[in-house]
């Protein structure tokens, strides 16, 4: 009899530890799926910087918040644009529309537009970024001017 008392109490016993496991294993599984359910959503920016730089063999835009990080990118190269072309106002367009869907997650509205170089997509980047629903803020040229220029040769002598 003290025998059936005791198997009946380990009996017990395993249960108790059996269902204390399982809770646990259910509590886990409920902290996994409510860090899962948990996403942050897209920062939306309002105000943001345009920085176009065109050079007589490409054209780049970068987009970025106002900290300057940067939310979205492309060149003329990277949509598919080969050799002279990739210097063109079209593909200056093209590029501009790249990026503009890339942003649209963010909710820019306004931009400070700053353009560098001396190519010839930067007017036509510009009016693209106007067209594709953008409050130009600011249009700024930052292009590098050389104050006095490289040191001039000598004088030849004959």
């Amino acid at each position: 009899m003290a025998e059936v008392d005791k198997k009946n109490e380990a009996e017990e016993k395993a249960e108790i530890v059996a269902d204390t496991d399982v809770l646990a294993v259910e509590n886990e599984a409920a902290e996994n799926l409510a860090k899962k359910k948990v996403k942050k959503g897209k920062r939306q920016i309002t105000r943001g910087r345009a920085v176009i730089r065109c050079s007589y063999n490409n054209t780049a835009v970068n987009i970025a918040d106002a900290q300057g990080n940067i939310l979205a990118w492309a060149t003329s190269g990277l949509m598919g644009f080969k050799g002279a072309k990739k210097a063109t106002p079209y593909a200056a367009t093209q590029v501009v529309a790249s990026v503009t869907e890339k942003v649209k997650k963010y909710g820019l509205k306004e931009l400070e537009v700053f353009v560098k170089g001396v190519g010839s997509g930067r007017e036509s980047s510009i009016r693209a970024l106007a067209n594709n629903g953008f409050d130009l803020i600011l249009i700024k040229d930052i292009t590098p001017i050389p104050h006095n220029g490289c040191r001039a040769k000598k004088p030849r002598r004959v």
